[in-house]
Parts: structure tokens; C-alpha cells; sequence
């Protein structure tokens, strides 16, 4: 009786799939057949130090004591004409076996050449990844030798758990890890988004996922993410006025915070904004990470760059675009690029401050042309609205000058709810300075002794309305003008906060003065 002659493929070899179920008994009282490119190919990246190519000469050696023992028949590395995938097929054909592999794509290719494979590796069924996540986890966080870690909770909200005390092995994050590239090659749901030899970003569904192996880790580890809420701009209880200023007039915008701040979030619901206001809106992002709706195009690498994608778009002609994780330098110069062509442009930038966001420019742009490029910043930091910004540029001397012929093209930086003037940027000698200004230069004059005005943000509920000045303000007399008349002087409460009837008088006026852009909110002692 003749023994099953298998042919293996080198993945067999490197994800070491013989030595478990079902690998190992199908192997059982057969011929091993390695192709003789195959074992080059491992001895030469074991020369170089490759760990997993070590492993698969650590297999071979394997089975060569299971021969020794009789639990399969024979051994024998042969020698072929053909390449890759041709070389299976020659041997599979000249031997009259078939080839065994744990490759997806290899299996496909293989069967539709005619012929037999036997396929070992993950099923559709089985996905480990899903059982690290319940209905509070954002993210996943493996490495071989290290406990499994995981974030709850929501962006600025969120604590690191340990899901075990036991370290992980490395079969175990190896077997999951290849469990997710499998996947990634023939599901439709998922892409590889990324490929760098030794690490991969992975698009699964609505999860991204990085994997990482040595040398360029030094250990195998998976981090995979998942949007845990998806919220529309009514969830950030944003202010009349910068609804409006979103709506009609912001068409250079940047989103700004710290990692997981919660910035891509918030771009996805100013996309959703934008598209339901019946624009036409694209996304450029790698990887993709925006949680949209199927209107709304994501748009990766085009040819490798992003300057292709931003050729592309400037024929699709869209009314805005989302460009995601801004980073480089090419990256800044695409959005000026797109903006000066006329298109609203949307930036997601990582800082740790506000004023940080328009520094990145600073240097990729000319001063006198970034306040046509970015004329909105929007600061979230756990997961809320911190701070937003307005640009201008006026000519006069900076402040702190005293000489006339000082004057010069001066960038303001307001902040935008109380349109006072935070920091100033302008050229000195070669120089670009950027200026810290305290409460100089609000739009409409005040009293004489009233100091420039404080942030706020008014809320409206069914019968009332909240006008919040944050917490530092708590307990304290404030008065109200509207221009230059006072409303009224009241008491913020212990959260500083004043809640009023709609319908009252001064509920009324303070509506009135939020529409016509003149509220204006300054401590009593200061007034």
C-alpha cells in the first residue's frame, strides 16, 4: 500500500501548523515532501537571524525525529524546475500527492490549477480576536510574554484592564495573529491597509488592526481598535454660534487633541454634518478609521501617496474632505494645496495644545496666506470641545510695540466664543514669532474699565437656558452686556453655571445677544 505523499507549503513550516490539530494527524504514516526552494529560502533568512525562519529548520529537524520514531514514513527535500507556487504544483503532480498549507490564497490558486490541497489553517468560524472584546472595550492590546490588556470605556473616559494574570504565549499571539492575515486576504468585509514586511494594518469590519513580528517588534504583538460610539454633532452640545460658523462660513478646519481624545470621532460626525447638509463629502485617510456612512467615499493611498489621491479628488470635485492623521510634511502641503483650489478642507492633527495646531503650519505656509488656509481650530480633548480658535489677519503694530513704523501683517488668534484675541503671530527680522495676548482686541468695545470678555457656552433646553462658564468660575457675580449695554449682573452657581427661563426677560436678551453675535460675560469685580 502506497503512503499519501504531502507536499508542504512554506507557511506550514514557519507557523509550525504540523505539530498541532489538525496537522498532525493528517500527517500521520505519510511522505513529507519540502520543496528544495522552500528550505533554501528558510536557511537563508535563519542565516540573518530571522527567528521564524530558525523555527521552520527547528520543524524540518522535528520531523525528521518523528520519522525516526515511525509516525510518518519518509522525509525527503526535492529538487524542481519551476517557482513558488509553479514548484507545488510540479511536485504535487510529479509525486502524485498533495500540497498542505495553511495559506488561503495558496489553497485558491492551487485548487484552481487542479490540484488537491489539503487546507489546515484558520476557518471562517474561528476568530479569536472577537473573544478579547464585550460592549465597553475600545481596544486590544497582545504581546507574546506580556498578560492580554484591554481599554474600556469611551475617549477621555477610559481605563487599561488586565484580562489575565497568565502571560501570553507565543503560539498563542502567533496563531491569532495569522488568524487575522488569513482573514484579511479573502474576506470582504477586510483589507490589508498597510504592509511593511514585518508589520501589518489591518482594516477588519469596523476594527483596525495593528500586527507586528520580529525584528521590527521584539516580540509578536496585536493591538486591534474599535469604535465604540458613533455620535452626531447635537451630542457636543455645540454652541449656536459655532454651529452656524461650521455651517456657513468654516472652510479651513482643524480638528486637534492628544491621542484618544476622541478627534477622528468627532470628524466622523462633522462628515455625517456635512452630508446631510447635502454636500458632497470624501475622506482621505491610511488607515481608514472615519466611521461614515456608504455616501460618504474613504480614499486611501492612490499609487502609494496621497498626492495622487489629492490629483484624484481635485477631478471628483467634492465639497469637503475629511484628511485624517496629518503628519508629515507632504501632508500639510496637500492640504493648502486642496484649500487654496477651493475645496473645505477638514484636518485631524495630534497636539497637546491648541495653539500647537496652527504652529504645525507655521514654516509649510506662508504666514499672509494661513488664515485663507485655516480659518477654524477645533481642540478636543476627552472626547469634549476644550477650545476653538478663529483666524485674521489685520496690519498693526503687535502688541507690545510702541513704535508706529512696527506695523506689520499680524495673524490674531481669537478665541472664537468670546472673540478675544489669545496669542498674536507675525514676522519679526526672520523670525516667526507667535505671541501670547491676554483679552486684547474683542470685537465690540466695552465699557471703559470693563475688561475683556470670558469664554462661554450657552445651552438651551425645552423651558430654559444654561450659559456655562466652566467651573473656575463657580460662585462668582458676573455681568452680562450685550455690546455696550449691560444686561444684568447674576450668580454663576457651585459649577458656573446660570440657568434661566426662556421666556424671561433676561433669558430673552441673552438669546437675542447670542444671535446677533454681541454677548459678552465679565466678572463682576472686573466690571
Amino acid at each position: 500500500m502506497s503512503k499519501e505523499v504531502l507536499v508542504v507549503s512554506k507557511d506550514v513550516l514557519l507557523r509550525a501548523l504540523l505539530r498541532y490539530e489538525p496537522g498532525k494527524s493528517i500527517i500521520k504514516d505519510s511522505v513529507i515532501v519540502i520543496p528544495s526552494e522552500i528550505m533554501s529560502q528558510i536557511e537563508d533568512r535563519a542565516s540573518q537571524g530571522d527567528r521564524f525562519s530558525i523555527g521552520a529548520i527547528t520543524e524540518v529537524v522535528w520531523l525528521r525525529d518523528l520519522e525516526k520514531e515511525g509516525y510518518i514514513s519518509k522525509v525527503s527535500i526535492e529538487h524542481h524546475q519551476s517557482r513558488g507556487l509553479n514548484a507545488l504544483a510540479e511536485l504535487a503532480e510529479k509525486m502524485k500527492g498533495k500540497v498542505i498549507t495553511g495559506d488561503r490564497v495558496v489553497t485558491l490558486s492551487l485548487r484552481a490549477r487542479g490540484v488537491d490541497v489539503i487546507y489546515i489553517g484558520p476557518e471562517y468560524g474561528e476568530f479569536r480576536l472577537y473573544n478579547f472584546f464585550d460592549e465597553s472595550t475600545m481596544s486590544i492590546h497582545l504581546k507574546e510574554g506580556a498578560p492580554p490588556m484591554a481599554k474600556k470605556g469611551r475617549p477621555g473616559e477610559f481605563r487599561l484592564v488586565k484580562l489575565s494574570d497568565n502571560p501570553m504565549e507565543e503560539y498563542e499571539v502567533r496563531t491569532i495573529a495569522y488568524e487575522v492575515l488569513e482573514r484579511a486576504k479573502t474576506d470582504p468585509s477586510a483589507f490589508i491597509e498597510v504592509k511593511y514586511g514585518d508589520a501589518y494594518v489591518i482594516q477588519l469590519e469596523d476594527f483596525r488592526i495593528l500586527v507586528a513580528f520580529p525584528p521590527f517588534s521584539d516580540g509578536i504583538e496585536i493591538t486591534a481598535v474599535r469604535p465604540l460610539v458613533k455620535v452626531t454633532l447635537d451630542d457636543y452640545e455645540l454652541s449656536d454660534k459655532l454651529k452656524r460658523r461650521l455651517r456657513e462660513r468654516a472652510e479651513g478646519i482643524l480638528i486637534a487633541g492628544p491621542p484618544g481624545a476622541g478627534k477622528t470621532t468627532f470628524a466622523s460626525a462633522l462628515a455625517e454634518f456635512y452630508r446631510a447638509g447635502g454636500k458632497i463629502v470624501k475622506t482621505i485617510e491610511s488607515p481608514r478609521d472615519l466611521q461614515v456612512g456608504p455616501e460618504v467615499t474613504q480614499y486611501g493611498r492612490l499609487a502609494g501617496s496621497f498626492e495622487n489621491t489629492a490629483d484624484l479628488l481635485l477631478l471628483v470635485r467634492p465639497d469637503y474632505v475629511i484628511f485624517d492623521e496629518m503628519r508629515k510634511t507632504q501632508d500639510f502641503k496637500i492640504f493648502v494645496d486642496m484649500r487654496l483650489a477651493g475645496i473645505g478642507m477638514v484636518g485631524v492633527i495630534h497636539c497637546g495644545f491648541p495653539i500647537e495646531a496652527i504652529q504645525r503650519f507655521i514654516g509649510r505656509v506662508d504666514l499672509g496666506v494661513l488664515p485663507h488656509v485655516v480659518d477654524t481650530v477645533i481642540f478636543i480633548k476627552d472626547g469634549r470641545i476644550q477650545k476653538v480658535y478663529s483666524l485674521k489677519i489685520t496690519v498693526k503694530m503687535p502688541a507690545g510695540m510702541k513704535d508706529v513704523s512696527l506695523a506689520r501683517p499680524v495673524v490674531l488668534v481669537r478665541d472664537f466664543e468670546t472673540d478675544s484675541v489669545e496669542y498674536e503671530i507675525y514676522t519679526f527680522g526672520d523670525e516667526v514669532v507667535v505671541m501670547p495676548v491676554r483679552g486684547r482686541g474683542p470685537r465690540h468695545e466695552l465699557p471703559e474699565g470693563v475688561e475683556a470678555p470670558i469664554r462661554y457656552r450657552l445651552r438651551k433646553r425645552k423651558h430654559t437656558i444654561i450659559l456655562d462658564l466652566g467651573p473656575e468660575l463657580a460662585e462668582t457675580e458676573v455681568t452680562l452686556y450685550s455690546g455696550n449695554r449691560e444686561i444684568a449682573t447674576l450668580m454663576t452657581d457651585a459649577k458656573g453655571k446660570i440657568t434661566l427661563a426662556k421666556s424671561s426677560p433676561i433669558g430673552r436678551r441673552i438669546v437675542e445677544a447670542v444671535k446677533s453675535d454681541s454677548l459678552r460675560v465679565v466678572p463682576r469685580e472686573e466690571s
